[in-house]
């Protein structure tokens, strides 16, 4: 009677490792036809980075799984897979709201993978200046909050800003209290980002109500000031505490559960231009229309007439003194496609200022 005994350990990890190795000689093959695809760039003048190709990709292989790897795992995968192969021919140099530790690090890291090169910054207005000025190709900023709305600071940048969306990614928020003791005793100041803050405050009041709010650039900024002082305590994510020393007193620590921050990938046109439609896209614009009645039921009209599903509708002070707004508005669909197109047209021509920015892959 032949054996029906299970393998051992032993045999278990020789069957993985002879799996590596297959895996390491296609990884290794996938790099070289990448390389040669880089070359054919390098020659056309084309961008070395396609985001909406990579989106393809991956929607793809979440498509014909037949593993027992969940669609996160094989994007996660296949990001990395596609960062270190971009890394062989022109790592992409990507600015965030730093130091390191920061949820804006970890989205771009989630987007671009480990091997982009990494160019921490003070402030969101310093990650526009970046891409802007060339010391990044990229940058990586908070646009949207699902507890606290939208941040009123990227907003207000990407208006002016010469920088355009290419892209878009959201993370799962987890904020937690970080200290160098292990413990909520003798909390003198919670130090966070605004943003953290308000999204904790319900948190704070119960748990710490005698204990300052101070507002620092960052939440990593804010772990890495906790870490010199006993009687601080930070508001940030488990990487800071990695990062800067501390301990986690309290964990999950934000009022809503299921607290998300979305993040835009923004760049210079000459850097990467619209990417072509891969099937799922968006299109951000602001616009503002004429101080009179109806005018913003006349803005949406044409979004209707034509099919077209609007995702995102928000109004920002347009600081004229006139009470004027501007409004952002997200919708479903590419420039490319023909009542896409024609919806826009018509959109414009009610607005007394309009700039679309950015048409770009959406996160599925």
């Amino acid at each position: 009677m032949p054996s029906t005994l299970p393998p051992n350990l032993n045999e278990l990890r020789s069957q993985i490792d002879a799996a590596d190795q297959q895996l390491l000689v296609l990884l290794g093959q996938r790099a070289a036809l990448a390389h040669l695809v880089g070359e054919i760039k390098k020659s056309e003048g084309s961008s070395v980075y396609r985001p909406e190709r990579e989106a393809q990709v991956i929607a793809k292989l979440q498509t014909s799984n037949v593993s027992a790897l969940g669609p996160q795992h094989i994007a996660a995968i296949w990001r990395e897979i596609m960062s270190a192969c971009r890394a062989l021919e022109a790592p992409q140099r990507v600015a965030f709201l730093g130091p390191a530790g920061t949820f804006s690090q970890q989205a771009a890291l989630e987007f671009f993978g480990a091997s982009m090169g990494q160019v921490p910054c003070s402030s969101i207005d310093e990650v526009f200046r970046a891409a802007a000025a060339g010391s990044a190709e990229f940058g990586v900023v908070p646009v949207e909050n699902s507890t606290e709305g939208v941040v009123a600071r990227s907003l207000d940048l990407l208006l002016h800003s010469p920088l355009h969306i290419v892209g878009e990614t959201s993370l799962l928020v987890r904020h937690h209290m970080l200290r160098l003791a292990n413990s909520l005793e003798d909390v003198e100041a919670v130090l966070a980002h605004p943003q953290a803050l308000a999204q904790c405050q319900g948190w704070l009041a119960l748990h710490l109500p005698e204990a300052e709010r101070r507002a620092v650039s960052s939440n990593a900024e804010g772990a890495r000031l906790a870490a010199t002082n006993t009687r601080w305590a930070a508001i940030a994510s488990e990487r800071a505490a990695s990062e800067y020393g501390l301990h986690i007193a309290a964990p999950g620590i934000q009022d809503d559960a299921f607290n998300r921050t979305r993040f835009a990938v923004v760049c210079l046109p000459q850097t990467l231009a619209s990417p072509p439609p891969s099937g799922h896209d968006c299109i951000s614009l602001v616009v503002s229309v004429p101080n009179k009645p109806g005018a913003v039921h006349d803005l949406l009209a044409p979004l209707k007439e034509h099919g077209v599903s609007m995702t995102r509708f928000e109004s920002r002070p347009a600081r004229s003194g006139e009470w004027e707004y501007y409004f952002y508005v997200d919708i479903h669909g590419h420039v490319s496609q023909p009542h896409v197109a024609s919806a826009l047209a018509d959109l414009q021509r009610h607005c007394a200022f309009y700039k679309m920015l950015g048409c770009y892959p959406a996160q599925t």
